[in-house]
Formats: C-alpha cells, structure tokens, sequence
C-alpha cells in the first residue's frame, strides 16, 4: 500500500510539472476523442436518419397480382393482411388503382390512391395549389403537369371522367409534378376509381415504403411473401442497392476519418512527449540512482500518459456530442442523440493513442545515473 500511494504521489506530481507541455498533449487527444466521439455518434444514428430521408423518396417493395398469371388486378384484401402483419418498419401503405378513362375526347389515365399515404413516401412531389387531406375524398383530384396541360386544367377547374357507362365529377385542388409517369395522370381516392371502373374492392398494386438496410429491407419482403399467397412481392432494387452502398460509403468514410484523426492525436502526443523525455533526463537519473526499477520508471509515465488519455477522453467525448448534435442538425434537419455506448470505446481509443505516443519516453530507460550525477 505505501508503494502505491507513493506512485500516485509522484504521478501526481509529474501531472503538476510541465504543464504547457501536458496541455499540449492534452488538447491533442481532447480535440481527437471530440471528433471520434462525433463521428461514433453520427454513426450510430446515420443509419437510422438516413433510412428516414429515403422514405420520403418513394416506395421501395412493390406487392402486385404475379407478371405470369391471368389476374390483372389484385383483392384489396391484401392491404387488411399487410396491416395484420404489424411490422414496424412499413413507413407507409398506398395501393393504386390505374382507370383507362376521357375527359371529353381527351383519353387519361385516372390513378385512385390513398393520398394521406402517398404523402407520407413522396413529400418531394411539387404541387401548385392545394394537398388532399384525406383518402375518403370523392369529389377531388390532383392532376400531373402534363395531363393538366393536355387537358387545359387548373386548380378549382372541375373534370368530367368517363369509363364505359360510368362517370364521375371532381374538382382540381393542386396540379403535381413529380417527374415520374404520376405527370401524366389524374389522381382521386381510391374508392372514386373503383366506382368510375365498377371494380369495387379491386386494386392494381401496393406500393410500400420500407425502412431499414437493404438487408433487412429483404427481410420484411420475405415476410410479406410468405403471408400474401397469390401476390408478387418484390423490392424495388435500384432503391434498395442505393440506399445500402450510400449507408457503406459513409459508414467507410467515417472508419477512415476516426483512423486518421487518432493517428494526428498519437503524432501531437508523440510531439510534446520528445519534448517531455529531454526535460525529465534529470528526474530519471535521480530516480534510478536511487535504486528505482526501470520497469516501474516506465509505468510512471505510461501512467501518465494513459491519464492523459482517459482525461482527454472523457473531455471529448461531451465536446463530441455537442459536436454531434451540430452536424445532425445541418446534415439531417434533427439533432443526433447522444449514445452513452460511445463513452468507454472514445476513452479506450484515446487511450491507446495516449500510450502509442508515450513511445519516446521509453528511451528514458536509457539514461545512465553517472552521466547525470556528473551534470553531463
């Protein structure tokens, strides 16, 4: 026990000596734990609010009656099971009922949905004028650009659609652009475009928006697969291949940054510990003259080192999440959560970087006693 109070006792004295040097240290690995410690939290959470972003790209599964078969249209029945299922990762559920129809002598495409779930997987639509709120809304419609031009509508214009010996009336509330073949289409709810077609409780197809890797993304259409007999089930692969090599990508660019960051942090450590080694030469031809064991000098300073490291660990990683936070907010619109989990692994990396650039105080080990003594 004395042995050890006296080592914490010198320890602590080498802490109060050099100050400017160990300050210098000090910043080092506090500024490099700040930036890993952002980076960990950043990582944690990219995935999740990346995922987020990308729903509101669009669908990415698709369930529709299967390409080989002689069904054209699916029973809307299969949105009851889909909701059965419970899965947490469906963000949203809009099927779509496509309606040959005129306008006058103009043909058209009428598209019936669930707007309340379109909006929800394509908040990147444009829209002059006004949203429909509801999916329950018979006597409204959106209109794609292209239609609107062909057909000379505006918002408040009211549109006669003809199917066969069915008609309906609606009125435009907004003209949409979406870059997609949604331009050139009428949208109206769902229940409208099965009354206009006399297809009631019928439906083209599901488009789902899914959150997740790609990996779990193909989890959930398997688990969808297996419940829905009679349906095709497939991801949208462009969709999902993207969103799993941008997920890679980051995941890889913050792998590599946290790398170079800790070996700037061990080479700032490895500065100021050089200068360290050639100030204490004294110290250790005392301590060694005395009787004191090489190994146990060593300790001494790798102890001090390593304080440094948990010190500028712990230091940097509160900076790192206020950091965090920061680059969440500009990056993602919503602030990064702050994950307790990255603690210990930022003070480890600290540490082990502290230690790495203790390396020059080993050739302490080196100083002969006499020399010293002597004022050599």
């Amino acid at each position: 026990m004395p042995t050890r109070s006296m080592f914490l006792r010198i320890l602590w004295k080498l802490l109060g000596a050099s100050r400017g040097r160990l300050t210098v240290a000090l910043i080092a690995l506090t500024s490099g734990a700040a930036v890993s410690s952002a980076l960990l939290n950043v990582n944690l959470d990219a995935e999740r609010k990346l995922t987020q972003e990308f729903r509101t790209l669009g669908a990415n599964v698709v369930v529709a009656p299967p390409s080989s078969g002689d069904a054209s249209l699916a029973d809307a029945s299969v949105l009851d099971r889909i909701a059965a299922l419970q899965l947490p990762q469906i963000v949203a559920t809009a099927p779509y009922l496509y309606v040959a129809a005129n306008s006058g002598s103009q043909p058209v495409i009428l598209a019936g949905t669930w707007f309340d779930q379109v909006a929800k997987m394509n908040s990147w639509w444009k829209i002059q004028g006004d949203w429909i709120a509801t999916r329950d809304d018979h006597e409204h419609c959106l209109v794609g650009e292209a239609a609107a031009r062909q057909l000379g509508l505006a918002p408040g214009s009211a549109v006669q659609l003809r199917s066969g010996d069915r008609a309906i009336a609606l009125t435009v509330t907004g003209i949409v652009a979406t870059g997609g073949s949604e331009d050139s289409q009428i949208l109206t709810s769902l229940d409208s475009a099965q009354i206009l077609a006399g297809l009631p409780a019928r439906m083209s197809l599901v488009q789902l928006s899914v959150s997740g890797t790609a990996a779990e993304i193909e989890g959930v259409t398997r688990r969808l697969a297996d419940s829905l007999p009679g349906v095709e089930v497939r991801p949208v692969r462009q969709i999902a291949a993207a969103e799993g090599t941008i997920l890679g990508r980051i995941q890889g660019l913050i792998f590599w940054t946290i790398a170079l960051i800790l070996v700037l942090s061990t080479l700032g450590v490895l500065a100021s510990m050089a200068a360290l080694a050639m100030e204490r030469r004294r110290d250790v031809g005392l301590m060694k003259a005395l009787g004191g064991p090489v190994p146990r000098i060593m300790r001494l300073f790798l102890a001090e080192a390593g304080t440094l490291g948990v010190l500028g660990g712990v230091l940097g990683f509160f900076v790192g999440v206020v950091l965090a936070r920061w680059i969440g907010e500009r990056v993602f619109g919503v602030a990064i959560s702050a994950r307790f989990e990255v603690l210990p692994v930022t003070i480890a990396l600290t540490f082990a970087a502290a230690v790495a650039g203790a390396f020059p105080l080993r050739l302490l080990g080196r100083v002969r006693p006499a020399e010293i003594l002597r004022g050599e």
